[in-house]
């Protein structure tokens, strides 16, 4: 079963340069957790203290309880899936799987009972005498999560271990390592900067930037309540507005832009006297021949895009405002074409008015 894992202010320091800055947070036995944000916010960093490779500048680590200060990565009960695998090519895949267990001196019988079972585990059966070479990727990844399964980790380690897939096959192994994680209960630490993995997988989120936490809370809350600016433009898409606040009423404000006189929700705990913007999603956002009754903006559409499941239409305003709106492909929506004029319109409770990131 799987281990909670504790950050308490933590901090690393390369030199004279931050890049994990007081992290707090709990991960629970048995969770899969995910680090979220872009290359150089520090999320990897992480990843290497709590294996071991990486010592802390300052604060403390706990898995199981535990300080896990002073002890080596080979003593922690973590398991690390890298980025490239780092499968042996000249071992068969149940020689790879049962690599950990030989080390620790068990049976070579033992070994490949062991990987057998957990090569049913991955559904990969029968596959143990094949060589690496012979796999495809999706496989490989497969017998890199056995391998790493086969010493019996508590918390499993993973490092953006789908990047080098193709899109397919990613959302596959999204799947794949969520069933896996909820039948053997070990608690999942995965690394990506895809926010779609982290959406799709995760029963927590941790954004990230400049090597701090931003938010921690379940995708749904990541996504649909935002606490800052970088959190809403790094999990989805956003039309923004730069604005002055005005008056507030029932947790909604009016915002002065130089595209108009808008209405929107206004975040918990925001000061009067932050700098503000106004975010709505694209979904949010309605191309209509009418002004609405509110939060309405004259445009003209420049691009219409098919995307698949839905269209993604772009527009601007004369005062220069840029305008994403998506419209559903079910038939119910007229599709506008480029040059027509219409209204961008959307609701006060579907915009968000934000602060911009938190940095010390």
């Amino acid at each position: 079963m799987g281990a909670g894992i504790e950050l308490e202010d933590v901090i690393c320091d390369f030199g004279s340069f931050r890049a994990v800055d007081r992290v707090n947070v709990t991960v629970k036995e048995g969770e899969f957790f995910s680090f979220l944000g872009p290359s150089g916010c520090g999320k990897t960093t992480i990843l290497r203290m709590i294996s071991g490779f990486t010592d802390p500048t300052g604060g403390v680590i706990r898995i199981g309880g535990k300080d896990m200060k002073g002890t080596r990565p080979n003593q922690r009960p973590t398991a690390l899936i890298f980025q490239n695998l780092a499968l042996f090519p000249l071992m068969s895949v149940a020689d790879n799987i049962a690599f950990g267990l030989s080390v620790r001196g068990v049976d070579k019988s033992k070994c490949r009972t062991r990987a057998d079972e957990l090569l049913k585990l991955v559904d990969l059966p029968g596959a143990g005498d094949k060589l690496v070479s012979q796999l495809s990727g999706g496989q490989k990844q497969r017998v890199a999560i056995a391998r790493a399964l086969a010493v019996e980790p508590a918390v499993m380690l993973l490092d953006e271990p789908l990047s080098a897939l193709d899109l397919k096959l990613r959302q596959h192994m999204r799947a794949e390592l969520r069933s896996i994680q909820k039948r053997t209960g070990v608690t999942f630490i995965y690394i990506t900067h895809d926010q779609g993995e982290a959406l799709a997988m995760s029963d927590r989120v941790g954004v990230m930037s400049h090597g701090q936490l931003q938010q921690v809370a379940d995708p749904r809350e990541i996504y649909n309540q935002p606490t800052n600016g970088f959190v809403a433009s790094f999990v989805g898409e956003n039309n923004i507005f730069a604005g002055k606040l005005g008056a507030v009423s029932n947790g909604i404000a009016a915002f002065s832009t130089p595209h108009g006189q808008f209405r929107a929700r206004l975040a918990d705990g925001v000061a009067r006297d932050e700098t503000l913007k106004l975010y709505v999603r694209p979904e949010y956002t309605i191309l209509s021949p009418d002004p609405g009754a509110e939060n309405s903006l004259p445009v003209r559409v420049t691009e219409v895009s098919f995307e698949g499941n839905f269209i993604s239409v772009h527009a601007i305003s004369d005062s220069g405002a840029n305008v994403a709106a998506e419209i559903r492909n079910d038939g119910a929506v007229t599709v506008p074409a480029v040059g027509a004029t219409l209204h961008a319109t959307f609701a006060a409770e579907s915009a968000a008015l934000l602060p911009d990131e938190t940095r010390a």
